[in-house]
């Protein structure tokens, strides 16, 4: 039996990251994440694995972000028990996202009850802390560039993908056939992360294309946020930046630093508002094997690099409660990055309605999203079980996402010293696949195919 690639997610839309590979000795997963956005997408988080989970052997996680990695608690639940290979940046960040999101799914739960909001009596949390706690234990770090071994005649290796912590591309050689993962593709030449390592040769790729239809914008990425920052200051209003608590967050407080250290922009109170982002930022500077030479020069210096001036924490409920009654101008950062949860609803709800505020979104939002809805310029949005009035400022950067464009999807695939058999497009939604699919056909000459959902392929 030659090996099979099976698309279980991430195929046609950007979340839900899970790609089932089998061979006659060995049943693995490339990451195993949570599909998020539409109604249609999130409702098959609740579906079993289309693999029954006892019978795969392991996971090869490409990083923690949760679209790749947030239902290996459900997995868990439904009787996965073989190791989980990650990096050990990866494997640090786990630790923090996944009780995290755990905690979420309990306190949604818990909420729906009280409220009475769902239509399942009683509504049940996706999967609980003692799910997450019980799957790390599952967790084998394993170093970048390390070959070793996830199952009988396979191998595999992590190597850098400059996304964020421990974003590994994943190498496995199976029955004689090189297939190469690309997870997230990061970015050159961004502060904080390494630029993303080449890879010589594959026989099957997969490559995301998050961005696979555009390019970020040229110029200095701290223009918008500075503008944002100006508009506070001018309105004595509130800027809010729900940012992504793993990587977002560590560099929006790098560039706050830098652009006061620039006398760019005023010393303002800056709330991290975010017990994830406030660990995570702890874990990233754990980790400065994988710091690019701008954060080492920083660090070198006696600089904290994520710190600006005026840098105030706020860990519990109670903190974050009392920034309602606390007069601006002030820059809170709080999760979720796409508004789907977390504590910037509660702000949201306080300060959307206020044409002081000013709101700077900072990464990829995606379709069903109150982020995607607030971008496209929605005047009312619900949260919270209210609908909220939208009269502050939305602005929005796409210089600080941390997937490659296309751009930059092109200059790492220059980097292969001979074609792929076939490319595969995975992680975007339909027009950014095809775009990108039409351009590596037509630029570099391979066989590109943008990937369907279910889709099974044999790896020759």
């Amino acid at each position: 039996m030659s090996a099979t690639l099976t698309f279980l997610g991430a195929a046609g839309t950007v979340t839900g990251s899970k790609h089932y590979l089998q061979s006659e000795q060995t049943r693995l997963l490339l990451d195993c994440g949570l599909f998020q956005g539409l109604k249609e997408l999130r409702l098959r988080n609740w579906a079993p694995c289309p693999v029954p989970a006892a019978s795969i052997g392991g996971v090869l996680l490409s990083h923690a972000h949760i679209d790749h990695s947030g239902a290996l608690p459900r997995l868990g639940r439904e009787g996965f028990r073989g190791p989980i290979y990650c990096t050990p940046g990866t494997a640090d960040l786990l630790k923090i996202m996944l009780p995290d999101a755990a905690h979420l799914q309990e306190e949604q739960a818990q909420f729906a009850n009280r409220h009475q909001t769902s239509k399942h009596r009683p509504a049940l949390p996706l999967f609980t802390t003692a799910d997450a706690d019980r799957v790390l234990t599952q967790v084998r770090p394993v170093g970048f560039d390390a070959t070793f071994s996830p199952a009988q005649g396979v191998s595999a290796r992590f190597i850098n993908a400059g996304h964020i912590l421990g974003a590994g591309l994943v190498e496995v050689s199976i029955n004689g056939r090189t297939l190469v993962f690309s997870g997230d593709l990061g970015r050159y030449g961004v502060p904080i992360m390494r630029d993303p390592d080449p890879v010589p040769a594959a026989d099957v790729l997969l490559v995301e294309s998050t961005y696979g239809n555009r390019l970020h914008p040229a110029g200095d990425h701290r223009d918008r946020l500075t503008a944002a920052v100006q508009r506070t200051v001018e309105k004595k209003g509130w800027l809010l930046i729900p940012a992504f608590a793993v990587g977002r967050s560590q560099e929006i407080l790098y560039d706050l630093r830098e652009l006061e250290d620039a006398v760019r922009i005023p010393s303002l109170p800056v709330y991290l508002d975010s017990p994830m982002a406030i660990e995570a930022t702890v874990t990233y500077a754990r980790h400065p094997e994988e710091h690019d030479q701008d954060l080492k020069r920083v660090e070198a210096s006696g600089e904290r690099p994520f710190a600006p001036k005026q840098l105030r924490i706020c860990k519990t409920p109670d903190d974050s409660k009392r920034l309602n009654d606390t007069e601006g101008p002030g820059i809170i950062i709080a999760g979720s990055g796409m508004a789907t949860g977390g504590r910037i609803l509660h702000h949201f709800v306080r300060r959307l309605p206020d044409e002081r505020t000013t709101v700077l979104f900072v990464g990829y939002q995606a379709a069903g999203t109150r982020g995607r809805l607030l971008r496209e310029g929605a005047r009312e949005v619900k949260m919270l079980g209210q609908s909220v009035p939208v009269r502050a400022a939305i602005m929005v950067s796409d210089s600080y996402s941390a997937h490659a464009d296309q751009g930059e999807i092109l200059r790492w695939l220059g980097g292969f010293t001979r074609p792929p058999q076939t490319t595969y497009i995975v992680h975007g939604e339909p027009d950014a696949a095809a775009a990108l699919q039409a351009r590596i056909a037509s630029q570099l000459k391979w066989r590109a195919v943008v990937a369907q959902d279910g889709q099974r392929v044999d790896l020759g």
